[in-house]
């Protein structure tokens, strides 16, 4: 039975300066940057550290980081800047924000071993870290400008911990999207032969049914992003160019994985979506990208042009690669575990699958307690403890 330490946790902030054209962040001075973080540990003493950090959600109070510290491992979460609201998030800021949290684990708390933990949607973004710490190549944002991460000194962690994590933000909005949606700005105009929720079609889908509802989600993606590209050089022609513009996108929620559980199936609840109904969740106000900005849009959600792309990115990281997924994911389905470990480009890498478990781990931390001692194995046989 695993000893049940007591859990410290000590909130922080970490405060950067960054050059900025203009302001993305709520309050502040433009040039100032602060990430809020969270240092979970026992009152025992650790070399190893996991480093977690998700482009929006917090990552500090879920059930299985308290699970890492009852075995002996400090957590270090970290909120990116723009924690709770994504409308102008930049993927290659964020990983500058993940940056300066792997730098204070090693050079002010001192710890020898760094572990990136990329939990759902920080899977993605920890594997580009990690591309871009071994051998940076992005020398700016899709959108233009932004950070180059070839002269931003990212420190490479020891291994990568990748936990019901998504394949990307633009990967996982894409497969979500409402392809029968044809006019962005009459969202109430749509394909009734690719409505899932306007009663001409119903699963089981057909093999047939379900390449066309992929082509058309890409399709929608690509004629967004081309809208974006026209309304950028619209306002650069005018003089404009550090403007920008915000829009809704409509129909987000709308995967047939979810209405048919035969579609990349596992033991999750049929009709439903780690948000709740689908149906209701497809135009909700919390669905992916459901407010957007330009240049946020061509570096988090474009199909084509975003970098964070988990398989992409993790076919070039040498370090060591664990990847967990859960039987009964509501969020994450299993194509995106699979993906992200044949994505591996060495053979030092791992996957494993924890029988019942749900996204979060609410109220059952019987299996986060089972996700972590997986980790913490692979940690110690990696020479990580």
């Amino acid at each position: 039975m695993t000893e049940r330490k007591k859990i410290i946790r000590e909130p922080f902030p970490i405060v950067t300066v960054e050059q900025s054209d203009f302001k993305e962040t709520y309050g502040g001075a433009e040039d100032v940057v602060v990430s809020f973080c969270m240092l979970l540990r026992s009152e025992t003493p650790s070399d190893t550290c996991l480093v977690t950090m998700h482009p929006i959600g917090g990552t500090g109070w879920m059930p299985v980081m308290g699970e890492f510290v009852r075995r002996g491992i400090h957590v270090l979460a970290c909120d990116g800047r723009y924690r709770g609201v994504d409308s102008a998030l930049n993927m290659e800021k964020v990983t500058l924000d993940l940056g300066n949290a792997v730098r204070h684990a090693r050079e002010k708390l001192g710890y020898k071993h760094v572990v990136l933990l990329g939990w759902s949607g920080g899977g993605s973004l920890s594997a580009f870290y990690q591309s871009q710490a071994e051998s940076p190549t992005v020398t700016g944002s899709p959108c233009g400008g932004g950070p180059d991460l070839t002269r931003a000194d990212l420190l490479p962690a020891d291994a990568l911990i990748l936990m019901a994590a998504h394949v990307s933000r633009h990967g996982t909005l894409t497969q979500w999207m409402d392809a029968s949606i044809t006019d962005e700005a009459n969202p109430e105009q749509r394909d009734a032969s690719l409505d899932l929720y306007g009663g001409e079609v119903a699963p089981p889908y057909t093999e047939q049914f379900l390449e066309t509802y992929r082509a058309a989600q890409i399709a929608r993606n690509r004629r967004i992003t081309a809208w974006v590209r026209h309304k950028l050089q619209e306002l650069a022609d005018r003089g404009r160019e550090n403007e920008e513009f915000a829009f809704v996108t409509h129909g987000t929620m709308a995967a047939p994985c979810w209405l048919d559980p035969a579609v990349d199936p596992n033991d999750r609840r049929p009709g439903w979506c780690y948000l709740g109904d689908p149906r209701v969740v497809n135009n909700g106000p919390v669905g992916l990208a459901r407010f957007s900005t330009l240049r946020s849009w061509l570096s988090q959600w474009s199909y084509d042009d975003a970098n964070a792309d988990g398989p992409r990115c993790l076919a070039r990281v040498s370090t060591p690669v664990l990847v967990v997924g859960n039987s009964a994911d509501d969020a994450c389905t299993p194509s995106h575990t699979r993906a992200l470990f044949n994505a591996v480009g060495h053979d030092n890498k791992a996957v494993h699958e924890i029988q019942g478990a749900t996204h979060y781990y609410l109220g059952q931390p019987e299996l986060a307690g089972q996700s972590a001692d997986i980790a913490v194995n692979w940690l110690g046989a990696q020479g990580l403890i």
